[in-house]
């Protein structure tokens, strides 16, 4: 006879909870900082913290960032001001948000196609994409998250209690503005997908206009707030916006990510196929379904029966054209598809009649998982900035105030592991635009305004600074062997 603990395993919501919480958590702190993007997300969280200044976004006190709205920023320090100034509180909004996709991926299915929706949680849970997000820091993963708590509430109004409908809505727009909040426009995507149903399939209850305006006064007063104070802070931010954040990502190659015709296919392709692993063969048998039912779908009496389906393709492929269309393309942009899919594999899998994966082989599964991220903390990577500022620290024999990285990638996770400001200097002096500025100053400059910074240049460039630094009544004091092919040092007037 079985005991009651090995009968309380075995109930699949448990199954599926602990799996979750152990792929979110497991392991979470283990790896440093990665330079550049999580150095970046995290040393503009930090500033705000060290600044107090919450609106004005800021890599630097000399320098602006502004490539992203506030909301990731927001959540990362209020999650350091918490828990404190390490990777694993850095980390906590994007596990957060994991573990928020997984629940809402078992609500959209609980209401879509009853019996799904906890082998729904476990396959968004257990993909290699999702998984892998889930310990980085970005925005895609916060962005997910309220994308998917906004086309939840869709789903509730459109396919719940028609009486409740009114509410759901609120809560959409509600969802939708803090998405906008967290990366702009790319926000409103999923949008496409609730016109297309209401296109495709008319809603049936009636009275819901006043309902959508609401929500959409809503929408604009949550969403426009912040937009509209920092522009009228700072001259020619809208401008910024629209042309290098959002015009240059659709329809130009100056970001050089995958700009060419075929670059959709080389990022989304091995994206999709491999992020959806183990789960690939089912969303490939998914999608030969699909395609089986578009010509059915032409029937309206088909498409209203059938509308769940037909709204879960919409909501995966009408924003995937969108980013095969625009000309910047990362693999992270997909990650909010991720939900949809898995109800698509949870849909094909009871279609088939199966359920939730023997316990053995799910055990497998999420010990190769844990083992990549295990691997990924004790991989040794330039990127590293754990490793770094265990480097400076052993040089600097005393207390840094600042490192100055000069025409070199700046190590912005510095910050958050030697809680020092970081600064990227160039050699000779260059126009700073005011917004999008790559370098925050210049090397005769800089030199006239720190004692306790460390400074790193590439080892080729050091006798150029040397010399400079002497013309201008400064010497330069190697510290310790070149790191990563990068010296060093620090500055001094001579006496």
């Amino acid at each position: 006879m079985s005991s009651a603990p090995a009968r309380w395993f075995a109930s699949p919501a448990l199954r599926v909870a602990l799996v979750t919480l152990l792929l979110a958590f497991g392991l979470m702190g283990a790896r440093a900082i990665w330079d550049p993007d999580e150095g970046r997300y995290t040393n503009v969280a930090l500033t705000m913290l060290d600044t107090g200044n919450f609106v004005d976004l800021s890599r630097h006190h000399e320098t602006g960032h502004w490539t992203k709205p506030p909301v990731t920023y927001w959540a990362i320090a209020a999650s350091v001001a918490v828990f404190g100034q390490n990777p694993w509180a850095a980390r906590l909004p994007a596990a957060l948000a994991f573990l928020a996709c997984t629940w809402l991926a078992w609500r959209l299915a609980r209401r879509l196609q009853p019996g799904t929706e906890h082998m729904a949680a476990l396959a968004f849970a257990t993909m290699l994409l999702p998984f892998g997000a889930a310990n980085l820091i970005t925005t895609d993963f916060v962005l997910a998250a309220f994308q998917a708590l906004a086309m939840w509430a869709w789903v509730e109004s459109r396919f719940g209690p028609p009486e409740r409908g009114g509410r759901w809505l609120l809560l959409m727009w509600v969802a939708f503005a803090v998405a906008f909040m967290t990366k702009g426009p790319p926000a409103l995507l999923p949008l496409l997908a609730v016109a297309a149903m209401q296109w495709l399939v008319p809603e049936p209850a009636a009275g819901r206009a006043r309902a959508w305006w609401t929500g959409a006064l809503v929408f604009v007063l949550l969403a426009l707030p912040w937009y509209l104070v920092v522009v009228l802070r700072h001259e020619g931010l809208l401008g910024y916006f629209l042309g290098t954040e959002v015009v240059a990502r659709i329809a130009s190659d100056s970001l050089h990510r995958n700009p060419q015709w075929y670059g959709w296919l080389l990022v989304y392709g091995p994206t999709l196929l491999l992020g959806t692993l183990p789960w690939t063969g089912a969303l490939l048998r998914a999608a030969r379904s699909g395609l089986a039912r578009v010509r059915a779908w032409g029937d309206a009496a088909v498409r209203q029966a059938e509308a769940p389906h037909l709204f879960l393709w919409a909501w995966v492929l009408l924003p995937l054209l969108v980013f095969c269309i625009a000309r910047s393309r990362l693999p992270l942009y997909v990650l909010p598809l991720f939900v949809p899919l898995a109800l698509l594999v949870a849909r094909q899998r009871f279609a088939q009649g199966l359920g939730l994966p023997r316990l053995r082989w799910l055990a497998v599964w999420v010990a190769v998982l844990l083992a990549l991220r295990l691997a990924s903390a004790l991989w040794p990577s330039h990127k590293d900035a754990g490793r770094w500022a265990e480097e400076l620290a052993a040089r600097a024999g005393g207390p840094v105030d600042e490192v100055i990285f000069v025409e070199d990638m700046a190590r912005y996770g510095l910050h958050l592991h030697m809680n020092a400001s970081v600064e990227k200097i160039s050699l000779d002096p260059k126009p700073k635009p005011e917004f999008g500025a790559e370098f925050d100053s210049n090397f005769a400059g800089e030199l006239m305004e720190r004692e306790r910074a460390l400074w790193v240049c590439k080892q080729p460039l050091f006798p150029e600074l040397r010399e400079r630094a002497a013309a201008l009544g400064f010497e330069l004091e190697p510290l310790g062997d070149t790191h990563e092919g990068r010296v060093v040092f620090r500055a001094k007037p001579r006496e």
